[in-house]
């Protein structure tokens, strides 16, 4: 073996000596982009260069940072590659050299990369309708394949040819649209490693703003103070910035202009002439930016900038008044004096002069622009006085005064003739226009007046007037009176005369139309008035052959007619007038005849209407027509809505009444009224009327301020029924000894109660019972009989009236009357609750003797044999008198309405059981008593009796004493 290893060996270095040989090792590797690898190179035989060769066939230099070469002995060099890329991929060289031998090895390198993201921004923003280019920049080795996702669908060019998948990778999206907006997947796949990632892309679409004026020309009004608002809404993506220009300066909050939050309203404050033009609202975003322009009309109210007063004297040729106004529009003048116009026709413009001129062409008006004149010919004291000046225009006008002054001589006025009587004063007026004011002077026969020695004559002045009171005391002083009046223009005079005044001529009757108790005279005024005014006309009438009556009626200017009244009907009469002035009465009017109508029903009473404060309320008013001859005896009202069928009911008023007010109406509704007056013989036709209530108020009138809330109203409510049941218990207290108020007298302040008395009446009746044959005295005794007291003084006066009761024989509970007498006497009772005593017998009366009955009380005494009931009527009110008629069986008759009376009459009290009769069946009559019951009843009915019990003792000392 070992000569055949030797051999070998041999055999190598013969050839190796021969030749070089070049070994790379590995042969081949794989690096990952990053990756550092090295690679040696391994020479067999002297070799005095070794170099490596990267794969462009360049010689890798020593000082190459990522690719390095280093030769580590004779034999070996290695490659490193730092840090490798996939421009480092390929196939590397190494190269042996000695002299002229060369050898060489390779190896191939491959380098791969994972897929790399490199430039993928998001978002990433467009422009609606630009075409889109969505980077996707991917790095791979292999080279990947790229895939474009949009809502989880891919993408395809062949489906929609607005999308294309560019060579780069990148999408291109042609025209994009705001419904493109989203998320979009990049996917990178390597078909030969199976790996794949993927990068989401938000893409945003900016959409240009769009802007909308809300108004695209306002109009404002300068110099008011007022502010205007201009306004534009501004859409887009993202939210555009509004901002406002004017004359290409964008505009500012601050002292004259104010902008909103999101700067879409301008207001503009103080407008005026100058801010008029066009502002332009801008809206901006990523997309771009939109503008819309408002434009700002300005006018300018008219207004009066120049006016001049004139001074003229009368007769002068002409005089201008000249009146300048500004304004836009261009406002149009005219001119005005008391109550005439002097401009017509259109508004003036700069080529087109507008001219007026009247029509008795003393008045010529001429405009021109924004001035006018006022031209006066031929002046007149009438034309002095204040002209008006009058600028308007669309928005609003001006006026304002400009005088002219003209200087006249005086101008006398006044009534010419004046009439008067003697001894009756009369003013002649001289009333005097002049400028400047003139002096007034009066004159008589040429001499002034009034004279030294006249006091019949008086001058009184008033501003520019001047009167002459003459009293005239004769003839003489009637006559010519001369004014004149004196200014620095001229004199002027006029006459005036004072003439004897006469009594009127007599009025003339017309025609007399007759009623049944009135009658209307219808007259025509007097010829002559006598010079002076009617004051009255007299009105006479009479019966024939009777005296004459009259009646005066003050004098109005459109009287015509006279209604007389107080006529007998169906008679005949006679009427004549005359007139008063005061000068006198006039002679009578010829006497006219006529008769009166028969009686009959009334004529229809006049209505007015008056609507009062509350305003569903009326007060309709009536006047009072012929009464047909009868008084009249009552008026009807009746009244109702119109859209109703039905009336309200019938309201019958007084014959003296002349009113009616009508309340609670419903509000704006029409309503008719009807008033009927009747007399004796029927009704009148009737008076109608037709109003509408006024419309509900929101709130009452006056109810703001001084109106009870409902808390309080409920309030007073609860206090008034309290002090009502207060004043209820405090009348049972005093009345009937019973209530609340007694309750607490009794149990707190130990106040006997009603039960006291029932304690007193069981001790008396106790002593009662010890001689059952005494019993109460009852005196009977007629009208014509009156009996004398116990002591024989006099008649007792009873102080309380209670029913009579007749004993019957067998009856459980005899009835209860009263005596009524009709010679206006009444029967009257009256009881005593005095004790009787055993020690003072009663004596029996001396005629009937008939039992008293106990009143009603508020305690119970029981029915003893042969024992007469005890009364008390120590504390019972005082009761008014009862009468009734007795009928011949002496029963009281039973009114129609009142029920059978019970056994038993219940009293008020704490025990309601006592009896209610004057007697029981236990009640005897004396033995020596010769007259029988049956007497008693027969008296009973023919004559009136009065029943009185007779105390036989003092008075009880336990405090229940009778009352008087």
């Amino acid at each position: 073996m070992l000569q055949i290893r030797d051999i070998l060996w041999g055999f190598l270095y013969i050839a190796c000596a021969a030749a070089i040989q070049v070994q790379v090792t590995p042969t081949h590797r794989e690096i990952s982009v990053g990756e550092s690898k090295f690679f040696l190179c391994e020479v067999v035989g002297d070799a005095k260069d070794i170099d490596w060769f990267a794969p462009n066939g360049e010689k890798i230099l020593p000082n190459n940072p990522n690719v390095q070469v280093n030769r580590n002995d004779e034999t070996t060099s290695t490659l490193t590659i730092y840090h490798a890329d996939v421009d480092d991929a390929g196939i590397y060289k190494c190269v042996a050299k000695s002299g002229d031998k060369e050898a060489q090895a390779t190896v191939q390198v491959k380098i791969f990369q994972k897929i790399t993201f490199k430039n993928v921004p998001s978002p990433q923003e467009f422009n609606e309708g630009d075409d889109a280019d969505i980077i996707c920049d991917v790095v791979g080795s292999p080279v990947p394949f790229i895939l474009w996702k949009h809502k989880g669908v891919r993408i395809q060019s062949n489906k929609d040819v607005r999308y294309n998948v560019m060579d780069n990778g990148h999408l291109l999206i042609r025209g994009i649209k705001k419904t493109d907006e989203g998320a979009y997947n990049c996917e990178a796949r390597v078909m030969e490693t199976g790996e794949i990632n993927f990068k989401m892309i938000y893409v945003v679409v900016n959409v240009l703003p769009t802007i909308r004026a809300r108004q695209s020309e306002v109009n404002a009004t300068a110099d008011m103070g007022v502010s205007i608002l201009l306004a534009c809404d501004a859409d887009g993506f993202p939210e555009p910035a509004v901002t406002w220009a004017y004359n290409n300066v964008i505009l500012k909050s601050g002292d004259k202009y104010s902008l909103n939050e999101d700067g879409s309203e301008l207001v503009i404050k103080d407008v005026i002439k100058v801010d008029e033009g066009d502002y332009t609202c801008i809206a901006r975003n990523k997309a771009g930016e939109m503008s819309q322009e408002v434009s700002l009309n300005v006018f300018v109210q008219a207004k009066i900038t120049y006016l001049n007063n004139e001074t003229a004297i009368e007769f002068d040729d002409e005089v201008t008044l000249t009146c300048e106004a500004s304004g836009d529009p261009t406002p149009s003048i005219s001119w005005s004096f008391q109550n005439r116009m002097f401009s017509e026709g259109e508004q003036a413009s700069w080529t087109r002069p507008d001219q007026y001129e009247s029509h008795d062409r003393n008045i010529v008006v001429r405009s021109h622009a924004r001035v006018s004149s006022l031209l006066l010919k031929n002046v007149d004291y009438t034309h002095a006085g204040q002209y008006l000046c009058t600028a308007s225009n669309s928005i609003g006008q001006d006026n304002q005064p400009v005088y002219l002054e003209v200087r006249y001589a005086p101008k006398i006025h006044g009534e010419v003739a004046v009439y008067t009587w003697e001894g009756n004063p009369a003013n002649i007026s001289c009333e005097v226009e002049a400028h400047p004011g003139a002096s007034v002077t009066w004159f008589r026969d040429g001499l002034q007046v009034p004279a030294v020695n006249t006091t019949n004559v008086k001058i009184y002045s008033k501003q520019s007037n001047s009167y002459l009171q003459v009293s005239p005391e004769s003839q003489s002083d009637f006559g010519s009176y001369n004014c004149t009046a004196t200014n620095a223009m001229g004199t002027e005079s006029k006459e005036f005369l004072l003439i004897q005044a006469e009594v009127p001529s007599s009025p003339k009757i017309q025609r007399v139309e007759p009623f049944s108790s009135s009658a209307v005279v219808e007259f025509n005024e007097p010829d002559s008035f006598g010079g002076v005014p009617i004051i009255k006309y007299l009105v006479e009438w009479r019966l024939d052959g009777h005296g004459w009556t009259g009646k005066e009626y003050d004098a109005t200017e459109d009287l015509t007619s006279i209604t007389i009244v107080g006529l007998t009907p169906d008679t005949i009469y006679e009427v004549k007038m005359s007139a008063v002035n005061g000068k006198g009465e006039s002679e009578s009017s010829a006497a006219v005849k006529f008769k009166t109508g028969p009686i009959r029903e009334p004529s229809a009473p006049k209505l007015e209407a008056m609507v009062q404060n509350q305003g569903n309320a009326l007060k309709v008013n009536w006047i009072k027509q012929d009464d047909g001859g009868s008084p009249i005896k009552h008026y009807l009202v009746r009244y109702k809505a119109k859209h109703v069928s039905d009336w309200k009911p019938e309201i019958r008023m007084p014959h003296g009444s002349e009113y009616v007010v009508l309340g609670g109406l419903d509000w704006n509704t029409e309503y008719e009224v009807r008033v009927v007056a009747v007399n004796q013989k029927g009704k009148s036709e009737p008076g109608i009327l037709s109003f509408r209530t006024a419309t509900e108020p929101t709130t009452m009138p006056g109810a703001s301020g001084s109106g009870l809330s409902t808390g309080a109203i409920v309030g007073i409510l609860i206090v008034v029924f309290f002090a009502l049941l207060v004043a209820v218990d405090v009348t049972c207290y005093f009345l009937n000894k019973c209530g609340l108020l007694m309750c607490i007298a009794v149990n707190f302040c130990g106040k006997a109660g009603p039960g006291a008395k029932s304690k007193d009446m069981e001790e008396g009746k106790a002593n009662f019972t010890k001689d059952e044959s005494k019993e109460p005295i009852v005196e009977v005794r007629t009208e014509e009989e009156p009996t004398q007291n116990q002591e024989g003084v006099g008649p007792a006066e009873p102080n309380e009236t209670t029913p009579l009761t007749e004993p019957e024989s067998n009856a459980a509970t005899p009835l209860v009357s009263a005596l009524h007498s009709n010679a206006t006497n009444s029967v009257a009772e009256s009881f005593s609750a005095a004790q009787i005593s055993p020690a003072h017998p009663p004596t029996p009366a001396k005629d009937h003797p008939l039992k008293s009955s106990p009143a009603a009380q508020s305690s119970t005494v029981e029915s003893q044999p042969n024992v007469g009931p005890l009364v008390d009527l120590s504390d019972a009110p005082n009761a008014k008198p009862v009468t009734e008629p007795i009928r011949a069986n002496g029963e009281r008759p039973q009114k129609q309405s009142e029920a059978p009376e019970s056994p038993k009459s219940q009293v008020d009290g704490p025990i309601k059981d006592a009896p209610h009769t004057l007697c029981t069946d236990a009640t005897t009559y004396p033995q020596n008593d010769k007259k029988t019951k049956d007497d008693v009843k027969t008296e009973a009915n023919n004559t009136a009796v009065e029943v009185k019990t007779v105390p036989n003792e003092a008075p009880q000392t336990n405090g229940n004493e009778s009352k008087a």
